[in-house]
């Protein structure tokens, strides 16, 4: 009797879809100061509905990379790992945490409060890395940086957050009724 095999190829090219999405929407951001308004944060969210927690941290990871070569995806369509060590670098590597955060929970749980309430976590461990970064990269005290880099995102994130929330069981009921959706 022959045993169906799981193919690597479906994880691996929406995986690739995702990355690509993200690499579409951060670029467009609006700068308000150092740190950009941007659309990566909800793309992450989103890529968690659609791949689940690990292959969507892996999505997030190959867009980093990406701009750490050069390809030009971070905020204001910029790259190089130059944007990593420097002053908001913090806030792109904080996403990584904050996938697994948010993902963790939202693979294990269908109550949306609490998809809702790991996505602020994650969150605010992605504000706590960058935050601490760039204190430490601009020579700043806590207070002046969560002024420019975290106060002015709060509310918008928060939105961010709730579109995800909606947005995101649907996405993945969508892709489980066609037999795409991968394993969370």
């Amino acid at each position: 009797m022959e045993t169906k095999r799981k193919s690597a190829v479906l994880p691996l090219a929406m995986t690739a879809v995702m990355t690509a999405v993200t690499c579409v929407l951060a670029p467009m951001s609006i700068p308000i100061g150092p740190v950009p308004f941007s659309l990566t944060n909800f793309v992450i969210y989103i890529s968690l509905y659609v791949l689940g927690w690990k292959w969507g941290t892996v999505s997030y990871a190959a867009y980093l990379l990406l701009g750490m070569v050069g390809m030009p995806v971070f905020s204001g369509f910029s790259a190089g790992l130059g944007r990593l060590v420097g002053p908001t670098g913090g806030y792109l590597v904080g996403f990584i945490p904050m996938a697994v955060i948010a993902g963790l929970v939202i693979a294990h749980t269908k109550k949306l409060p609490l998809h809702y309430l790991a996505m602020a976590a994650g969150t605010a461990v992605c504000y706590a890395f960058g935050t601490a970064w760039y204190c430490f990269q601009a020579n700043s005290a806590v207070g002046p940086a969560l002024a420019l880099c975290v106060w002015p995102f709060i509310p918008v994130d928060l939105i961010k957050m709730a579109v995800a929330m909606l947005l995101g069981p649907v996405l993945r009921s969508r892709l489980e009724a066609a037999g795409l959706a991968l394993d969370k």
